[in-house]
């Protein structure tokens, strides 16, 4: 009863002095939504499949359908709204659906959508070749600077243009 009486009390002091009340739903409509109302973090933000099996559901609950099973551990996701301890969270191909925090973890992932793409030696072009990888390898997400990114995968590591991965923002930078 107290804390109804304080959100009636500060509502009633905002409107009083003119301060604009937005309601959570005035705030997502206005494209306003920028970090999670759960975790406070940033939306949306990329972390990666924990598990080798990730149930998506159609709503934020256990009741919800499971539409399919996410199968590809550290498979980085997009998490694009927050529910209690539901995210809801999206594919390299735009298919997302909501899942348990549990099943997520917040090491960095992407996906190389580039064939034999070359991980080079330092983040500049002509720079030397350590491998190759090919379309569909995950890679664990390093160093970004604005154009380049490091990764590593198997093994081997080596810089990567940003445009040749999924997972990572275009202008987001890493140390």
């Amino acid at each position: 009863m107290t804390s109804r009486r304080n959100a009636g009390f500060l509502l009633a002091a905002a409107l009083a002095f003119g301060v604009p009340v937005l309601s959570a739903a005035d705030e997502y409509e206005a494209g306003e939504k920028d970090v999670g109302p759960v975790t406070h973090l940033p939306l949306p933000r990329y972390v990666s499949l924990k598990t080798t099996e990730g149930n998506v559901r159609r709503g934020p609950s256990l009741s919800h359908r499971i539409d399919w099973v996410f199968t590809r551990r550290d498979m980085p996701l997009e998490i694009t709204d927050e529910f209690g301890h539901w995210r809801r969270v999206r594919d390299l191909d735009g298919a997302g659906g909501w899942m348990h925090y549990s099943l997520l973890s917040g090491t960095r992932t992407v996906i190389v959508q580039e064939d034999m793409v070359a991980l080079a030696m330092k983040p500049e072009d002509g720079a030397p070749v350590n491998a190759r990888a090919e379309a569909g390898v995950i890679a664990r997400l390093g160093e970004c600077t604005r154009d380049w990114c490091r990764i590593s995968a198997d093994g081997e590591r080596g810089w990567v243009r940003k445009t040749a991965l999924w997972g990572v923002d275009p202008d987001e930078i890493r140390q």
